[in-house]
């Protein structure tokens, strides 16, 4: 009796672990054309008045540049954070690629920041998905830890912050994005004048 209830306490404890561990797994994409999956849509959208600055995220990128987001400051910019073991995540990223090809001369960059730990790893990721937009290595995740509390779970990958042109946060996404669902958000803050 007394295994029986030990092995069901560790079945219930590594389903739960499991279950913690695969929000990058299961996160389905979100149709913001739906109305009704829109209402629980994890997108959330900041009036230019209401919009916090971004903190300046830097570093060095996964084939060792620097970069800071900063540099984009003028331009809108999608910022992503994701992993190579990440599935959603190597879903998605051709997905930015297209887009920003498609918006680059409206104004649009693409920064993506990786937490695998490895260096390689994530230039492996960019190098095999034919990514041209630079990636921040974040193997500490510390370059989230500056963002208003609240604004995205920072442990639940991916996620996607809209930086506005002069540097504050427009939007968050805690979920897998297309191409269609990028394009979409981005279309109003490229449109927004740049502030003098």
């Amino acid at each position: 009796m007394a295994t029986t209830k030990a092995t069901s306490r560790v079945v219930v404890y590594a389903v739960s672990a499991c279950l913690a561990l695969s929000g990058c797994a299961t996160t389905e994409p979100l149709s913001l054309s739906d109305p009704e999956q829109s209402q629980a849509s994890p997108f959330k959208s900041f009036p230019v008045a209401d919009r916090a600055d971004a903190p300046d995220f830097a570093g060095t990128t996964v084939d060792g540049e620097p970069v800071r987001l900063s540099d984009y400051r003028g331009k809108v910019v999608v910022v992503n954070a994701w992993a190579s073991t990440c599935a959603p995540c190597r879903k998605e990223s051709p997905a930015l690629e297209r887009t920003q090809r498609k918006l680059a001369d409206q104004g649009l960059q693409v920064l993506g920041v990786t937490s695998d730990t490895d260096r390689k790893l994530g230039l492996d990721f960019q190098r095999e998905l034919g990514l041209t937009y630079p990636s921040l290595h974040d193997p500490d995740g510390k370059q989230f830890l500056k963002l208003p509390p609240g604004m995205v779970n920072p442990q639940i990958l991916p996620f996607t912050l809209f930086i506005d042109r002069e540097g504050r946060i427009a939007g968050a996404l805690q979920s897998t994005v297309t191409e269609k669902e990028v394009s979409g958000i981005v279309a109003p803050i490229l449109k927004e004048p740049e502030e003098k």
